[in-house]
């Protein structure tokens, strides 16, 4: 009796390790599997600047945002990553990565050597990108200065820094779905809509997440606590913009100057820094679809300490 007893744990435990393994396994793009693309580097200029490339990736305390030696701290509840090399630098950087290489970093958030990135790279956002406008990003980043020096490890405890777990987390919070526009729609909301949800990746800072770290569906773009753990971001549907017109999303977008003449603080600033770099069409068409946003509720934001 004890035997099989011990037979059976083993045989269950064998199952578990073989769905544990199957189910955190990275899925990648074959080498190949692809018509070739002519780069289009203005384009892949455009996906670097709303995409926020800069705000992650330029080396800190520089003025050369295309100097994209990495090493920006990203705070999280799960520990401190650190925003990698991205240059074309063929020793510290992305300077011998092929283009299947690229496009499973981006789009699937699998490394070159098959490992798993963090989330901290906002591939679940960036998986919705066309692989066209992936592309055009890396045959863009390949003209700007190589930087040498490798970025230091993340600061992330066990059992987070195990990366096979990220597989798991992959499948429960990544869909791989391609996005589907609204046909009723203008072709500006439909721009708008693609560039928010995508390169943009507003979603990944405006949208409360779970313990787990994933975004609550439900509660998409309502705000919620500073994934770095200092300050709170605001909800941008119409529950948080009611007041704002499209005219004025745009104008923040440009210049970080709200509607009641404050400006952009906190880490907003990096972003504004970035999508000012955009042309007013594109920001006409991202101010569009966040208009159209239908209000949400959020979590309560804390109040406001009274000024003594």
């Amino acid at each position: 009796m004890l035997q099989r007893t011990i037979l059976a744990a083993l045989l269950a435990a064998a199952a578990a390790s073989g769905v544990y393994w199957w189910l955190s396994a990275p899925v990648v793009a074959a080498a190949g599997s692809a018509p070739a693309h002519p780069p289009d580097l203005a384009n892949g200029e455009v996906m670097f600047n709303v995409g926020g490339c800069a705000s992650c990736h330029a080396v800190p305390d520089q003025p050369d945002r295309t100097r994209l030696g990495g090493g920006v701290a990203i705070k999280s509840p799960f520990g401190t990553f650190y925003a990698p090399n991205i240059s074309p630098d063929p020793a510290d950087g992305i300077g011998k990565w092929t283009d299947t290489d690229f496009v499973n970093a981006v789009m699937h958030g699998v490394s070159p050597d098959g490992q798993h990135y963090f989330p901290a790279f906002p591939y679940t956002s960036y998986q919705h990108a066309r692989r066209e406008d992936v592309l055009d990003l890396f045959a863009y980043l390949k003209t700007l200065p190589p930087v040498a020096g490798k970025v230091r490890d993340h600061d992330v405890g066990f059992p987070f820094n195990v990366r096979r777990n990220i597989g798991i987390w992959k499948f429960l919070f990544m869909d791989s779905k391609p996005l589907i526009a609204d046909a009723s729609k203008s072709l500006q909301w439909k721009r708008g809509a693609y560039l928010v949800n995508s390169f943009g990746h507003c979603a990944e800072c405006h949208t409360p997440r779970n313990a787990l770290g994933g975004i609550i569906a439900g509660e998409r773009f309502a705000g919620g606590p500073n994934p770095e753990g200092e300050g709170w971001v605001p909800n941008i549907t119409q529950k948080g913009l009611g007041e704002w017109s499209a005219k004025d999303i745009a104008y923040f977008l440009k210049t970080g100057e709200l509607p009641d003449g404050d400006s952009a603080g906190g880490a907003m600033t990096r972003v504004i820094k970035n999508t000012s770099h955009l042309s007013d069409e594109d920001l006409a068409a991202m101010a569009e679809y966040l208009k159209s946003l239908p209000p949400v509720d959020g979590p309560t934001p804390p109040k406001r300490k009274e000024a003594s």
